[in-house]
């Protein structure tokens, strides 16, 4: 019997002009396609979600179990510069760049 993999650590949530933004993991949980790859958005005051994002897509192999192939965000942080840019990485130590004022993404 194959033993189940441990679960993800939690990410430090990131705050900025009154919204903190939060690593999703369990997104099937929540009838998402996949776990880990998402990020929400939250209102500071009130803890209202504002928006959803996938982030990147996490191809499953129907030959394997879903929870060996889930990969989860490990890092998100505040650009230095640019602080409407979230920097998300991965498990597999890939990088991505959220743009949050129209919430788009692109590979670092």
């Amino acid at each position: 019997m194959e033993k189940k993999r441990k679960g993800p650590e939690p990410v430090k949530p990131v705050s900025h002009n009154g919204v903190r933004y939060e690593a999703v993991h369990w997104g099937k949980a929540r009838g998402l396609e996949q776990n880990g790859g998402y990020i929400a958005a939250y209102d500071d005051n009130s803890g209202q979600e504002l928006w959803l994002l996938k982030v990147y897509d996490v191809p499953y192999d129907d030959d394997m179990e879903d929870d060996k192939q889930d990969v989860f965000i490990t890092d998100m942080r505040l650009g230095w510069f640019r602080k409407q840019r979230l920097s998300v990485k991965n498990e597999r130590n890939q990088k991505y760049y959220v743009d949050l004022t129209d919430k788009s993404v692109s590979p670092a």
